[in-house]
């Protein structure tokens, strides 16, 4: 499995930003999800998804982060609203398949205030 991430950049605070995470080398729906890491901090849970779309977020983002799959089940976008100067951090997607996992290569967010 494969992982591709897009999206991170530079945005004043209170605005938004859309994560793509692509998973790749497998036709199972995956178990996937966003985790986050600030410097000096541990990766903590952003939003996850499983196979069946139960959803789970984290205490800080929940009602302003959205996480969904795209048409393409594999595909998994996270919209991030009302963003803060304490959501500056490299995201990471991360994919489980049979109980193994898989990282993508982090993309930076990074919240101006």
């Amino acid at each position: 499995v494969q992982l591709q991430a897009s999206g991170g950049g530079l945005v004043q605070a209170g605005g938004s930003l859309t994560l793509s995470c692509t998973a790749s080398g497998t036709v199972i729906v995956l178990n996937m999800g966003w985790y986050r890491q600030a410097p000096g901090d541990g990766r903590e849970l952003v939003a996850e998804i499983d196979s069946g779309d139960v959803i789970n977020y984290g205490r800080t983002v929940e009602g302003r982060f959205t996480i969904s799959r795209g048409r393409e089940r594999n595909v998994v976008n996270l919209q991030m609203n009302n963003l803060k100067p304490a959501d500056t951090a490299q995201y990471y997607c991360k994919a489980v398949r049979f109980g193994k996992t898989y990282w993508g290569e982090g993309t930076l967010v990074t919240v101006s205030s």
